[in-house]
């Protein structure tokens, strides 16, 4: 069923190569985001799971990234698994195209990005500190 999402204080996108398929051009989940974005409430996404962000707008109409900083999957982690003709972009370069300081780690290193309380994480290897993170957040 639906989700009220007065009834959530936090939402969070995991990632792999399916999410850029399933969360790019979504109008339910981009809803969502900015509705939570935009109440003040957590929004979190970790490794493909930012690809989500791309599409999403603050309330002036202004990229949900831009002037954040943030990680997700790199463009060499990308390379490294041979995904990067697949994929419909580099996530890294969009972000950054987007306005967003990209932050990230060594190559499959933890690395969690927390902006106010947009909560991105690079990789896999990100999962477990970015969901801590959003879970202080919401302590």
């Amino acid at each position: 069923g639906d989700v009220a999402l007065d009834d959530v204080d936090a939402i969070f996108m995991a990632g792999g190569h399916g999410t850029v398929v399933d969360f790019i051009n979504c109008p339910t989940l981009k809803a969502a985001i900015e509705s939570m974005y935009n109440s003040g409430k957590v929004v979190a996404a970790v490794c493909h799971g930012p690809v989500c962000l791309t599409d999403c707008v603050k309330e002036d109409g202004t990229p949900l990234v831009e002037g954040k900083t943030v990680s997700g999957f790199t463009n060499t982690e990308e390379h490294v698994v041979q995904k990067q003709d697949l994929v419909p972009f580099l996530l890294e370069d969009k972000l950054k195209a987007l306005g967003a300081t990209f932050e990230r780690a060594d190559d499959w290193n933890s690395k969690v990005a927390v902006d106010g309380k947009l909560v991105t994480g690079q990789n896999p290897q990100s999962s477990t500190d970015c969901a801590k993170k959003v879970i202080e957040l919401l302590a």
